[in-house]
């Protein structure tokens, strides 16, 4: 990290700050005193104060219990971007958003000094941290900025203060918070807003939700997706690879990326856009298209024990996810026994239960012989799914592992997939280590 001063630190974020003898500076951040590193600035959020003299043993060179844990983690995180000379690429979306990170990172790290936002690190604490590894050479770091409601993108960009800002895309999310697409549009839209004079803003093409947003003169939108600047012609996916055609801002570009996912594909477009806003040569963009690693639970796929597929898509899920979740099951296993395990899709609003109906069907059409729905919601998955042969309905994650494996054959092709709180994982790790029918 580029070091900060304790005495800044002291002004930035008002609290109790505990110095290591002769201490002056941090050169770097953390909220876990497992890992505190010499040098840390360890920062107490939540029951975090009782691990204070954890850290300080462990290196730190100080231990700080903040009046306000959050507002102290974004001040501190905004003052490591302001002395800063990096570019900063901000991801937001209803969808896809740490995947095209992902993408991006891989695709920028063989050209340029890089950081990127581990894992889904997109909140008031993951954002801070992020820009908090931050070191004087870093040339390009990549956020990822999620929400619950108005307002909360709008905070995060005055910590970020991005230059280039990627929406992956507008949909039914958190609707019980926002009530309408439009909303969530608008929520996403405060990315664009935030953008200084001179940046870029990457937006899907043909999204009418976001129109109203794309209006300003002082800055450049560059569209992805089909009409747009960049445009997918071909798609062929081989074992855990993907060979892609893309025209990218009037150059054909044949790339090899290490993913398999065609909804992936989609993500790539994106990516390859905000690369060319950076200034990164598009002719150079294979360095890293072989190198990416997407972030657990996001389409991972596994040999299950006995054969078959495990593709184990539990990290979130919403109506644009699933379907596409539903698409490359099909693709990805033309010829096994296609199953789908599907839990709850949370925060839709009253319109959830149709969402779940519509999911089913979606299921249908993607050729789901078994279709295991887990948790209340899911209900609505079976009510939709008419065509799929075998159906089965649990409750509960426990009851939906058992339901599973009464009906779970070699070779079968296993989609696991629904929201974070329904803990689907569970699931996945269950069959990734007992062969089917044990």
């Amino acid at each position: 990290m580029i070091p900060l001063a304790l005495d800044d630190v002291e002004r930035l974020a008002p609290g109790r700050l505990q110095r290591a003898d002769g201490a002056v500076e941090a050169s770097g951040v953390t909220i876990d005193s497992r890992r505190t590193a010499p040098g840390d600035l360890f920062v107490a959020v939540g029951r975090g104060a009782e691990f204070a003299d954890e850290a300080l043993a462990a290196g730190a060179a100080a231990a700080l219990v903040p009046e306000d844990a959050f507002g102290a983690l974004g001040a501190l995180g905004r003052a490591v971007r302001e002395r800063s000379q990096a570019r900063v690429v901000a991801v937001t979306g209803a969808t896809a958003k740490t995947s095209t990170k992902d993408i991006l990172g891989a695709l920028c790290a063989p050209h340029a000094r890089t950081v990127v936002a581990e894992g889904s690190q997109n909140n008031e604490i993951g954002l801070p941290l992020t820009l908090c590894r931050l070191e004087p050479d870093t040339e390009i770091a990549i956020v990822e900025m999620g929400m619950r409601g108005l307002g909360q993108i709008a905070e995060l960009c005055d910590i970020a203060l991005p230059d280039v800002g990627i929406v992956t895309s507008v949909g039914p999310v958190h609707l019980e918070l926002l009530g309408t697409v439009e909303r969530v549009a608008q929520a996403k839209a405060e990315l664009i807003e935030s953008l200084p004079a001179g940046g870029t803003a990457v937006v899907p093409a043909g999204e009418a939700y976001l129109e109203p947003y794309l209006e300003r003169d002082d800055i450049r939108i560059f569209r992805f997706g089909e009409g747009g600047d960049v445009t997918l012609s071909y798609f062929a996916a081989r074992g855990e690879s993907a060979r892609l055609r893309v025209e990218a801002f009037g150059r054909p570009l044949t790339l090899e990326f290490s993913f398999s996912s065609r909804y992936n594909a989609t993500n790539a477009l994106a990516a390859l856009a905000a690369f060319h806003a950076l200034g990164l040569p598009l002719g150079k963009a294979q360095k890293g298209a072989r190198q990416v690693r997407l972030s657990r639970l996001r389409g991972e796929e596994l040999e299950l024990p006995g054969g078959g597929t495990l593709i184990n898509d539990c990290y979130n899920a919403n109506p644009l996810s699933m379907a596409a979740a539903l698409d490359h099951l099909r693709e990805r296993c033309p010829t096994a026994r296609k199953v789908a395990v599907l839990g709850d899709m949370a925060e839709l609003g009253p319109g959830g239960p149709s969402y779940h109906r519509e999911v089913g069907a979606a299921a249908a059409r993607a050729g789901v012989e078994v279709l295991v729905a887990v948790g209340p919601l899911a209900r609505g998955y079976v009510q939709g799914a008419r065509g799929v042969p075998l159906t089965r309905w649990a409750p509960t994650v426990e009851q939906g592992l058992a339901a599973l494996r009464s009906v779970l054959r070699s070779g079968d092709c296993v989609l696991v997939k629904g929201s974070r709180a329904m803990g689907l994982e569970l699931i996945g790790e269950a069959i990734a280590v007992v062969p089917a029918g044990a």
